[in-house]
C-alpha cells in the first residue's frame, strides 16, 4: 500500500485536514454569532401584533394594539400572537439554513 503525506495512505495529510476542519469550525461559529445578533420584526393581523425576535429565537419585544384586546374574543388575540411568533421563528430558521448551506450543513440542524 502506498503511503502519502504524514504516513497516511492515499496522500492524505492529516495536519492539513485538521487545519481545514478548525478553519471551517471557526467560520461556522462566526456565522452563528452573526445570525444570533440579527433581529426579525414581524407582524400579524395587519400590524395588530408585532414581534421582535433575535437569531437565538428569543423574543425581544411584543407589541399588541389595544384595539385587538377584546375580553370576549381572547382566542383571536392568542391566534395573532402565535402567528407572529411562528413567522419570526420561520424567518430565523430560514436565515440560519441559508447560512449553513454554505458549509455543506443540511438545513434544520441550526
Amino acid at each position: 500500500m502506498a503511503k502519502g503525506y504524514g504516513g497516511m495512505p492515499g496522500g492524505v495529510n492529516m495536519n492539513q485536514m485538521l487545519k481545514q476542519a478548525q478553519k471551517m469550525q471557526k467560520q461556522m461559529e462566526e456565522a452563528r454569532q452573526e445570525l444570533d445578533s440579527k433581529t426579525f420584526e414581524v407582524s400579524a393581523g395587519g400590524g395588530a401584533v408585532k414581534i421582535t425576535m433575535n437569531g437565538k429565537k428569543e423574543i425581544l419585544g411584543l407589541i399588541i394594539s389595544p384595539e385587538v384586546v377584546d375580553p370576549d374574543d381572547v382566542e383571536m388575540l392568542q391566534d395573532l400572537v402565535m402567528s407572529a411568533v411562528n413567522e419570526a421563528v420561520r424567518q430565523a430558521d430560514e436565515m440560519a439554513d441559508a447560512a449553513m448551506k454554505g458549509f455543506g450543513v443540511p438545513g434544520g440542524l441550526f
